[in-house]
């Protein structure tokens, strides 16, 4: 055995990159966990042959485990790509540092971009390629025509059909320059920034510190977060007292005698006697009789208002949801804020991801123990403590005031139960003068691509995300040789931004432009000792150690890939394959491609 690919892991994310490379044409040996645990990670590693495979993938979901293999397997081979998944933020920095080829991803670093991407509705996603800035937008096509006529120069990358067309919602990948679309059709080119510049299109950076409310309206909205909080019942006591104090003053300003009381000398003797406090310096003992009398009503009734104005402030200062509300900013008073669902690993990413942004985030968690919650409290982001299947708790995150909602918890089926309600409080049936479901953008997160694609034919959701979906290409793209720039969604398709180099021998070597797959549009390629050419010609010919930058769909991509590599030399007694290719050897696969950034 040999030219073959390890993979490790038994979750839905392993099985979808050894389902993708052997649609892409590569020999897979899986490891399994059960044999591993029975007879450990050297022994198995060493029945697959690991010295003489070109690739192993950890995407396994066991942070342990895969650290385990990806560093056995780098002690056994040094020319292998190594690509391993690991959350734990200090071990894949430790480990990328020395790793050799291959790489170090975390999944929820890979797919936080693209639903931070669906929840401000940003459209433009830069990335660099072979130096240059790109930047990939999408738009409504103005009017019908060819994209030539109204794009110019950019490159198309992908149409969605509207309304206006005769197949509404059929998706068109790389379509040609010639392309006739309608008015309202979604059209997704690629550029350069300059390009991008030109026409208007604006690429949002993170700004790096969290736009900060002023002073003064924080302040005011701490005070009406806590007057909120008073019982009812504490208004009408609180006037009642003010009323009191108030005609206390004015008889004793006009009825006291010996010596005559000033404005501030009979507010100070009022607030002295409803107190009860009484240090001496003025007595009604020498007063009339119906001064007196009103001396002991004051009392009296100060006694009580005092009593009860105590009382509430007491039930507010003790009760705990003053305790967290003094620990974290309100969420009731926010405006145009983001709500994100679930504190996991994909959630906290998010929201740290909106707040760099300069965005106002409010979290909804179930789990008061959540490991992610001191990360939350640094961020100085509210969370609510609740279901959020239940409106009720939706409501109190003023889900009516947001401007969009990320639903990202571990569990698929609360993520769709979530959107579903939320379909219901923000449409037509809740909301029939509003109907805020148009303009809210609701992302949610499923696992499994198949069913976020279910999902999103079926309750009409546009923001569907799959998890899968996002992070598979960046493994499938290390363990290949293809060096991955970015990735972003058309509709609830992937494409991706990759390099690729052309090895000698190969199907590409000489092969004209026209005769690539019409699915994947090569936006720039660099020759030895040449200069960078942009939007390369239908009749130029890639030659032998070209590096090429394509954009397309991810499995596209990978079977252009597989075009690029030399051909398979047979193992000792094995005949040589007619058309198959091996996976490439470090020179002729491996780049080392400056400017890799994720689109997004």
């Amino acid at each position: 055995m040999h030219d073959h690919i390890i993979v490790s892991g038994d979750d839905a994310l392993a099985a979808t990159i050894i389902g993708e490379l052997k649609r892409a044409g590569s020999r897979v040996v899986k490891l399994n966990s059960a044999e591993i645990a029975e007879g450990g990670v050297a022994r198995e590693l060493a029945r697959a042959d690991v010295a003489r495979a070109v690739a192993v993938v950890c995407a396994g979901d066991d942070d342990a485990l895969n650290l385990e293999i990806a560093l056995l397997a780098r002690r056994a081979s040094q020319n292998a790509r190594v690509v391993a998944r690991l959350t734990n933020d200090v071990l894949r920095a430790a480990v990328a540092d020395d790793n050799g080829p291959g790489a170090i991803f975390n999944v929820a670093e890979l797919a936080a971009p693209a639903i931070v991407e669906a929840c401000l509705s940003h459209t433009a996603h830069p990335f660099e390629a072979a130096g240059l800035k790109f930047v990939a937008t999408g738009s409504d096509a103005p009017r019908d025509g060819s994209l030539r006529e109204i794009y110019g120069e950019m490159a198309p990358v992908a149409i969605i059909h509207g309304e206006n067309s005769p197949t509404p919602g059929e998706v068109v990948a790389c379509p040609t320059r010639d392309e006739r679309v309608h008015a309202g059709d979604w059209t997704v080119v690629i550029g350069t920034a300059d390009e991008a510049a030109a026409r208007g299109v604006k690429v949002r950076r993170p700004t790096g510190t969290r736009t900060r409310r002023r002073r003064l309206r924080r302040a005011f909205d701490a005070i009406r977060a806590v007057l909120d909080d008073f019982n009812p019942a504490f208004y009408p006591a609180l006037g009642a007292t003010g009323m009191l104090v108030a005609a206390s003053v004015l008889v004793l300003h006009y009825n006291y005698r010996r010596p005559r009381m000033s404005w501030i000398d009979a507010l100070y003797f009022t607030v002295e006697t409803i107190t009860t406090t009484g240090y001496g310096d003025f007595s009604f003992a020498q007063q009339t009789t119906w001064l007196r009398l009103f001396a002991a009503s004051l009392m009296f009734g100060g006694a009580i208002t005092i009593a009860l104005l105590v009382a509430f402030i007491a039930d507010v200062l003790l009760s705990q949801r003053f305790v967290l509300d003094a620990a974290r900013p309100r969420v009731r008073h926010l405006r145009n804020h983001i709500i994100v669902v679930g504190l996991s690993e994909l959630g906290i990413r998010v929201v740290a991801d909106l707040v760099n942004a300069g965005h106002d985030v409010a979290v909804i968690e179930r789990d008061e123990e959540n490991r992610f919650l001191p990360t939350a409290k640094e961020l100085d982001v509210p969370v609510i403590f609740g279901d959020a299947t239940f409106p009720q708790t939706l409501e109190s995150a003023r889900v009516d005031r947001a401007r969009a909602v990320a639903v990202v918890t571990r569990d698929d089926m609360i993520n769709i139960e979530t959107g579903i309600i939320l379909s219901e409080i923000l449409g037509p049936r809740v909301l029939p003068a509003i109907n805020r479901l148009a303009e809210v953008p609701l992302v949610l997160r499923v696992f499994e691509r198949k069913l976020g694609f279910a999902v999103a034919q079926r309750f009409g959701f546009d923001s569907v995300r799959s998890t899968i979906e996002l992070a598979a290409p960046w493994f499938i793209g290390a363990a290949s040789g293809l060096k991955v720039l970015g990735t972003f969604s058309v509709g609830q398709s992937s494409f991706m931004v990759g390099a690729m180099r052309v090895a000698p021998r190969s199907e590409l070597d000489g092969l004209l432009m026209a005769d690539l797959s019409t699915q994947v549009r090569v936006i720039a390629f660099t020759r030895e000792d040449e200069q960078v050419q942009v939007r390369p010609r239908r009749d130029d010919r890639l030659e032998a150690r070209d590096i090429v930058y394509l954009v397309g769909p991810y499995r596209e991509l990978l079977a252009t890939l597989r075009r690029a590599l030399p051909p398979r030399q047979p193992a000792n007694g094995e005949d040589a394959p007619r058309g198959g290719r091996a996976q490439p050897d470090t020179d002729a696969a491996d780049l080392d491609v400056k400017g890799e950034a994720r689109a997004g």
